[in-house]
């Protein structure tokens, strides 16, 4: 069996995957639970994104740029301008697929080990 780092073998299970069996029981019993842990919306997707996703016009879904795409990092330092942060440029944001996948850059760029 090939060796696996330290770091993987003294990484903690995720706290996230912890709490699922507890939402499953509790909406058993009929509580409500909003998912805020994955990706799974508890709305309706707006009409007006399903239509854009049907009637899109692509020869290749390629992926994105690591940083994110620049128009939606335009909009953002838009967005912050209009509330006084001017000193911010797209190159100040990086679009993640998810929110852990943020918080680990952020503690990553944050925290050292210890």
């Amino acid at each position: 069996m090939p060796n696996i780092s330290n770091r993987a073998l003294h990484m903690p299970p995720s706290p996230v995957r912890k709490l699922v069996p507890f939402a499953l029981k509790a909406k058993q019993r009929g509580t409500k639970v909003y998912h805020l842990n994955i990706g799974q919306p508890d709305i309706e997707t707006p009409e007006t994104a399903l239509n854009a996703l049907k009637n899109i016009d692509l020869k290749v879904l390629e992926y994105a740029l690591s940083e994110g795409n620049i128009e939606y990092r335009k909009a953002l330092t838009e967005y912050y301008h209009s509330l006084d942060f001017t000193d911010l440029t797209p190159d100040h944001f990086i679009v993640t697929n998810g929110g852990s996948e943020a918080l680990n850059f952020a503690i990553s760029t944050l925290c050292d080990d210890g």
